[in-house]
């Protein structure tokens, strides 16, 4: 395992100063491979300091969930690229599958030596991650934050269709010649019309960095066949498949107006946990941890405040 101070230009603006000194960059080999994490060190220690082990979304990497980071300076935070994405190599022979990545989390834990006390938090296609770990591994981790977690199958429904044309788009990406499939799937039209959907600050500002922000990491994959692997994945499984067997507390945080995981399907998802708990953002879609961090922050506190170590 390889620990650095991280070290780079000034933090953008939409992120505090203090966040670089609190960020140190890591390497560790599971499995043949590296994975490249990032631990974001409390300011200062206090009785209510816990380990936060954080896991993104699908496309994404760590960087999507520094401004949430940044709104908890109390909290140890770490936040693994998974397997695949940003700077962690693919899983080479393995499939990207919900239950490998969810082997992933504990040979990470183990290797981190992270305890039953961690705080587990997934973001969108990290919440079924993040759930299916839990239901295979309940003592693991205590207690469960889901952020626009996927409450219902992404196949059925009004999204189904739009679903079924981007299954597409990643399969014609992979069977196309290398050169063009990677093209297709970095052209910088379609990740900015998904960063268009995703949005929905009025904010011309923040609006900027959230376009900037996918195209600057939205297209660090490993590979196309590992990306269609994980899309696969992420479409096919969803949280509402193992939320009975849930038994420690769970917090959800939802967008008012998230069109991919919608309010109804929420509140069913929220019925459905032995000890859930539902928190809506007024205002902002699926994109909380980067529109809505500060009281996505607060509701994470609180919780973790009714539920200590």
């Amino acid at each position: 395992m390889n620990t650095s101070k991280q070290t780079g230009p000034a933090a953008p603006a939409y992120l505090s100063a203090h966040l670089d000194a609190r960020t140190y960059a890591s390497e560790v080999t599971l499995g043949g491979g590296t994975v490249a994490y990032w631990t974001y060190e409390p300011l200062e220690t206090t009785p209510q300091t816990r380990t936060i082990l954080v896991v993104h979304g699908f496309r994404g990497d760590h960087h999507g969930l520094l401004r949430v980071a940044d709104h908890l300076p109390e909290m140890r935070i770490i936040m693994p690229d998974l397997p695949g994405f940003g700077s962690s190599d693919a899983f080479g022979q393995d499939q990207h599958s919900v239950e490998r990545y969810g082997q992933f989390v504990a040979d990470f834990m183990a290797a981190l030596d992270l305890g039953p006390d961690t705080v587990l938090l997934g973001h969108s296609f990290g919440s079924i991650v993040a759930a299916h770990f839990v239901a295979s591994h309940p003592a693991a981790v205590h207690p469960l934050i889901l952020v626009n977690p996927i409450a219902a199958p992404a196949l059925e429904g009004p999204k189904g269709v739009m679903t079924r044309l981007a299954v597409l788009y990643y399969r014609l990406a992979a069977r196309l010649p290398r050169g063009l499939g990677l093209a297709l799937l970095r052209n910088r039209v379609i990740v900015r019309v998904m960063s268009e959907t995703m949005a929905k600050t009025r904010d011309r500002g923040l609006r900027g960095f959230i376009h900037g922000q996918h195209h600057a990491y939205f297209s660090s994959f490993a590979d196309r066949d590992s990306l269609l692997e994980s899309f696969t994945a992420s479409v096919s499984h969803h949280v509402a498949e193992v939320a009975g067997e849930l038994k420690l507390p769970v917090l959800l945080i939802a967008g008012e107006k998230d069109e991919i995981a919608t309010l109804p399907d929420q509140h069913r998802l929220a019925a459905l946990l032995p000890d859930g708990n539902l928190k809506v953002i007024p205002g902002v879609g699926h994109l909380i941890h980067y529109e809505t961090p500060e009281p996505a922050a607060g509701h994470i506190r609180s919780f973790l405040k009714d539920h200590p170590a």
